[in-house]
């Protein structure tokens, strides 16, 4: 499944069957030109707190806490496997998330309050001091601001400061953003667990709007240009998140 370029594999683990334990295998099936590719696999899980478990994990085997792309595609999986209706509920490592599945193109996660804001930080990177926001939507993220997007060498610069000793030992993800007219924004995300950059992070939109709206005033309801191009809506407000989802194929993995 993908989800503004963000893809995933999506397993139905109901039944306990997917060994997660197995990193390798994990790192193997998310392998671009060796498995089936992907920027992380998905697990549809049982839960005693919500309609269901989302369960994430990162092309090298780690499990972080949320993914906000992910969970647009998981939750229209658990639509197609009549789990749930319009409305949901979804238990995460980051907490229990509501949505609303209206269409495939608009599906929308309240995201719950965002925590550990800090404005205004000074860090070292290739031997410059530059200004950062930090930031967690779910997931731990910097904010650094640019004045063209297209120019930044997102993965070397993102790499430097996702591995500083400032934010060890979980690391972090890396947001640069570009302001546009019209409460617009651009956003590339490098992120932790891939190791590179993605065609859009879900938490780091809702990141990045979050603080723009609070440093640059800008209001409270957000369009997010991501890398792919799609558009991710926020209301920093009510912080929600808002955008599609669909399905790409299916298949079979005989393990």
């Amino acid at each position: 499944m993908s989800a503004a370029g963000n893809d995933f594999i999506v397993i139905d683990n109901r039944r306990a069957r997917f060994p997660a334990r197995r990193k390798s295998l994990i790192r193997n099936l998310c392998a671009r030109c060796a498995g089936i590719g992907a920027d992380g696999i998905l697990l549809l899980c049982r839960s005693q707190q919500a309609d269901f478990r989302m369960r994430i994990f990162n092309p090298d085997g780690s499990e972080p806490e949320m993914c906000g792309n992910g969970a647009r595609c998981i939750a229209l999986y658990a639509r197609h496997k009549r789990l749930i209706a319009k409305q949901f509920t979804m238990e995460t490592k980051a907490g229990i998330i509501k949505g609303t599945i209206n269409s495939p193109d608009k599906i929308t996660l309240f995201m719950g309050a965002p925590q550990d804001i800090r404005l205004n930080l000074k860090i070292k990177v290739a031997g410059k001091y530059i200004n950062i926001y930090t930031i967690n939507t779910g997931v731990p993220h910097v904010i650094l601001y640019v004045n063209n997007i297209n120019e930044i060498a997102v993965e070397d610069i993102g790499r430097r400061i996702r591995y500083l000793k400032k934010f060890a030992p979980a690391g972090t993800n890396v947001n640069f953003v570009q302001l546009n007219d019209n409460n617009r924004i651009a956003v590339r995300t490098y992120e932790r667990g891939v190791e590179k950059e993605t065609l859009a992070c879900g938490t780091g939109a809702v990141a990045s709007a979050i603080i723009s709206r609070l440093v640059h005033r800008l209001a409270g309801k957000i369009m997010v240009k991501t890398r792919s191009k799609d558009i991710l809506k926020i209301d920093t407000r009510e912080v929600t998140l808002t955008g599609p989802a669909r399905e790409v194929y299916k298949g079979a993995l005989v393990i």
